[in-house]
């Protein structure tokens, strides 16, 4: 997607080996920028497409192919300015609408991959139909992340670990039990976490979701599906719960279809220091 308004020019990676590993491990690390991830139509296991506003600040491409794994690396880092501070003053007092640069990854259906974010300021649009993930990991300073199934396929493999950092920003996960990750991880210092469980799990799975100040809303599945509820009580706190949820202690509920021995367990954890709490 071009930036309009601005000079641009435009970057294209990829890389054609087929054969030789097993295993995708990319390494991506860009500063204020819009990165869209989807599934392409390809028998090559990567493709990458980037508009730049700086000539000057060039991404570092590179690959390798050692034990079985096929290691990949673009790193486009603004050394003079990206840090935590200058990150998180201009997410409060800028158009956050719009960014220096955009990245359109595109991933194929025949390849396992092991996904390594690491955004300053920017926007994520994640949608992972019909790719096979085994893990994927997303750091930002000051970002708005979207994880989301487009053509409704989930995760044909199981996913080892799903976790998203933020220090300010937003995390929303849709059909969240379409990742077939066994943990989830999602911390944001300031911000909100929107969390989606549309039916329940292939496997199962713990989720850890932690908001210092700001919200966590979380969608269930139907209440015949086996789900537990951990939160930490803090009294800065407001919450919202169903009425349906049964009450086992002062912080645990768990749904009507809960046994602690079922192997599609959905296990939750959550904590809000500051404002609001709200499941459904």
């Amino acid at each position: 997607m071009a930036i309009p308004g601005q000079a641009q020019f435009v970057k294209e990676y990829k890389v054609s080996e087929r054969k030789g590993y097993e295993l995708v491990y990319l390494n991506f690390s860009s500063y204020n920028s819009l990165t869209q991830l989807k599934r392409v139509i390809t028998s090559e296991p990567i493709y990458i497409h980037g508009h730049l506003l700086k000539s000057n600040i060039l991404p570092d491409f590179s690959y390798s192919i050692h034990d079985n794994l096929l290691d990949v690396s673009l790193v486009h880092k603004n050394v003079e300015s990206d840090n935590l501070s200058k990150s998180i003053t201009s997410k409060l007092f800028s158009d956050n609408t719009k960014f220096d640069n955009s990245w359109d990854l595109g991933l194929g259906s025949n390849f396992l991959y092991d996904l390594d974010f690491t955004l300053g300021i920017g926007k994520g649009n994640f949608d992972l139909s019909q790719i096979p993930i085994s893990q994927l990991k997303i750091k930002s300073a000051s970002s708005d992340i979207l994880i989301h199934y487009g053509s409704k396929v989930p995760n044909q493999v199981e996913m080892d670990t799903l976790l998203v950092t933020l220090n300010m920003g937003t995390v929303e996960v849709q059909n969240a039990n379409f990742t077939n990750a066994k943990k989830v991880i999602i911390e944001v210092s300031y911000g909100k976490i929107n969390l989606n469980y549309s039916d329940g799990l292939a496997s199962a799975s713990q989720v850890i979701a932690a908001v210092s100040g700001g919200s966590i809303y979380l969608k269930l599945p139907p209440d015949s599906n086996p789900v537990k509820i951990r939160m930490k009580k803090n009294p800065m706190c407001r919450t919202i719960f169903p009425k349906y949820l049964k009450s086992i202690d002062s912080q645990t509920y768990v749904t009507r279809g809960y046994k602690a021995s079922d192997p599609k367990l959905l296990e939750l954890i959550l904590d809000v220091g500051m404002g609001s709490l709200t499941v459904e």
